[in-house]
């Protein structure tokens, strides 16, 4: 029997894929638990089109985020902390001040898509990458100095 896949199934396919099954593996175990349709014309049709619509909603995506890669590359954000001797700070900054500072000049960024090794404990200039999309990245600049 022919169906077509609604979730991924491990060595067997992913959403959209049409297959070939057992009968009583299609009949008892994936239609059941909604994890197959059997593969008529109408399913077809209707799979294809919730593909198409998802390949649209991916592709704007994608570039909303390489529209906003291009404005915050190279953007620069300065962040005021308390610091002790040696130039240490009080704390550390994580990637939610960052996300916080980026937020504040109108650069709407989540604190998961920031990546940083380790959090920044040292006043000084970093370079910090900002991952927007599967494979779009943008570098900023954040600038820790002293807070008076």
């Amino acid at each position: 029997m022919k169906v077509i896949l609604l979730e991924e199934l491990e060595g067997r396919g992913s959403f959209g894929d049409i297959i070939t099954v057992k009968d009583g593996f299609a009949n008892n175990y994936l239609i059941p638990r909604k994890l197959a349709l059997p593969a008529t014309e109408g399913n077809i049709k209707h799979i294809q089109s919730i593909l198409s619509q998802k390949a649209r909603k991916l592709e704007k995506i994608r570039t909303q985020a390489q529209e906003l890669a291009k404005k915050l590359d190279g953007a620069e954000i300065t962040i005021k902390k308390p610091v002790g001797q040696n130039g240490k700070l009080f704390g550390a900054i994580t990637t939610s001040d960052i996300a916080k500072a980026l937020n504040e000049k109108g650069f709407n960024v989540d604190k998961k898509q920031i990546i940083i090794s380790s959090p920044i404990k040292n006043l000084g200039l970093y370079t910090i990458k900002v991952r927007l999309h599967n494979d779009i990245y943008a570098s900023i600049k954040v600038n820790v100095e002293e807070q008076k």
